[in-house]
C-alpha cells in the first residue's frame, strides 16, 4: 500500500510542475533561475513551509539507504553542486554584513528538505560577483542547461560563516565543495586558498559530511588552467587530506569532481592518483565546454542531455579502472540524469549513487524521487 500511495504522490507531483512549468519557461532560463531564487528565500524563511516541504520529501522519497565515499546516504542521489551556492558580493566584509542580515545562500534550508542530500557550493577562498550579461541559457529539444556563472558565490569565510549562524537547521547529511580561485597562478597561493576554504567552513563549526574538491572549475574550456594534472592534483590532495587528519581526525572524507573532456590516459593517472592519495570518490563529471547561443566564440558548460554520453563514458572508464586494479576509490555519476533509463546507463558499469541538476529543472524538483519509486514499481 506505502509503494503505490509513495507513487501516486509522485505522478501527482510530476503532473503539477508540468502543469506550472510553461509559466517558468515563458522567461528566459537567467529571469526564471532568479525568480526561483526568490521564492527559495521566502519558503527559507517559514518554518511552516519547512513542515510541509519535509512533509513532502517523507511522502516521496522512501529510504533506500547506501553508502558512498565514506558517507551513508538515505538514498543514491544527490543535487549537484552549483544550485545552492549563494549570491555574489565585491568583498569578505561585504559577505559577511550581509550574511548577517539577509539569506545570502537561497535554497540552503529548503532544498534539503525538499530532495534530501545537497552539496553545497561551490565556494572559493574569496567572493566573486561573476560575470556580466545573460549567462544561463536552456536547450529544451536536449534538456539541456548552459551557464557561464562564473563561480559566483560569497566566498567559504562569508558560506561558513552564514551557515555557522543557521547550524540548529542544517541537514544531517549534504557536502561542501571547494573550487581553485580563478587567476590563481601561483601553486602555493593556490594550495593555500584551498586549505583556508576548507578551515574556514571546519573552524566555524559546519561540518559536512564531505568536502569536494572541484579540480574541473574553472570549465570554459578543457583544464584551461592545468588543474587536473598528475602533480598538481597529487599535491592539492595530499595537502587537504594532510589538513582534513590534522582538524578532523580523518573523520570527514573528501571527494573531487572532474571535468568531461581530458584524455583516457590523463582519466586512468587521475585514477591513481585519487588512490594513491586516499581520495574516497570521484564524481564524473562536471559540465562540459561548448559555444553559447549568443555567441559562438564564447564558451559555457553544459549540463543535462548534451552532456550525459560523455559523463556515461568518463563514469565506465573510471570504473574500469577502479576493478582494473583494486582501487578504493568510489565513482558518483553526474551527467544528464532524468529518468529510470539515464540512470541505469550509469548502473550499467556498476555506479549506484549519481549527482543531477538540470534533470530537476525539465522533470521536476522531485525527480530523484520519482525515478526510485519508478524503479521500484517496475521492479
Amino acid at each position: 500500500m506505502d509503494k503505490w500511495l509513495n507513487f501516486g504522490v509522485l505522478q501527482t507531483s510530476k503532473l503539477a510542475y508540468q502543469l506550472t512549468k510553461p509559466m517558468l519557461f515563458a522567461k528566459s532560463a537567467q529571469e526564471a533561475h532568479k525568480a526561483i531564487l526568490r521564492v527559495l528565500v521566502r519558503l527559507d524563511a517559514s518554518s511552516i513551509a519547512q513542515v510541509a516541504i519535509r512533509q513532502l520529501y517523507q511522502a516521496t522519497f522512501k529510504p533506500h539507504p547506501v553508502t558512498v565515499g565514506g558517507v551513508d546516504l538515505p538514498h543514491p542521489f544527490i543535487l549537484a553542486a552549483g544550485f545552492v551556492k549563494g549570491h555574489g558580493f565585491e568583498s569578505e566584509h561585504d559577505a559577511l554584513i550581509a550574511g548577517r542580515h539577509h539569506n545570502i545562500i537561497p535554497g540552503w534550508r529548503t532544498m534539503p528538505n525538499l530532495v534530501g542530500v545537497v552539496e553545497f557550493g561551490s565556494f572559493t577562498r574569496h567572493p566573486r560577483m561573476g560575470n556580466d550579461g545573460v549567462v544561463i541559457w536552456r536547450d529544451i529539444e536536449t534538456h539541456s542547461t548552459q551557464n557561464r556563472v562564473g563561480l559566483k558565490n560569497p566566498g567559504a569565510v562569508g558560506a561558513s560563516a552564514f551557515l555557522a549562524g543557521r547550524k540548529a537547521d542544517l541537514p544531517t547529511v549534504f557536502g561542501i565543495n571547494i573550487a581553485p580561485s580563478p587567476g590563481v597562478d601561483d601553486l602555493e597561493q593556490e594550495k593555500s586558498d584551498i586549505l583556508d576554504s576548507i578551515s574556514a567552513f571546519i573552524t566555524r563549526g559546519v561540518r559536512p559530511a564531505w568536502f569536494t574538491l572541484n579540480l574541473s572549475c574553472p570549465n570554459t574550456e578543457d583544464d584551461p588552467s592545468s588543474h587536473q594534472t598528475e602533480a598538481k592534483t597529487r599535491m592539492l590532495c595530499r595537502a587537504i587530506q594532510d589538513l582534513l587528519a590534522h582538524e578532523t581526525n580523518n573523520t570527514i572524507p573528501l571527494w573531487v569532481k572532474i571535468s568531461p573532456t581530458l584524455s583516457d590516459v590523463q582519466y586512468r593517472v587521475l585514477m591513481r592518483v585519487f588512490a594513491d592519495e586516499g581520495v574516497s570518490a570521484v564524481i564524473a563529471t562536471n559540465t562540459i565546454p561548448l559555444p553559447t547561443p549568443d555567441n559562438p566564440s564564447v564558451m559555457a558548460g553544459v549540463g543535462g542531455g548534451k552532456l550525459h554520453d560523455h559523463a556515461v563514458r568518463v563514469a565506465g572508464l573510471l570504473m574500469d579502472e577502479k576493478r582494473t586494479y583494486g582501487y578504493l576509490v568510489d565513482v558518483i555519476g553526474c551527467g544528464g540524469i532524468q529518468d529510470p533509463i539515464s540512470y541505469q546507463h550509469f548502473r550499467q558499469h556498476g555506479i549506484v549513487v549519481a549527482q543531477y541538476w538540470s534533470g530537476m529543472i525539465f522533470k521536476s524538483p522531485l525527480m530523484a524521487g520519482t525515478i526510485l519509486a519508478e524503479l521500484e514499481h517496475n521492479a
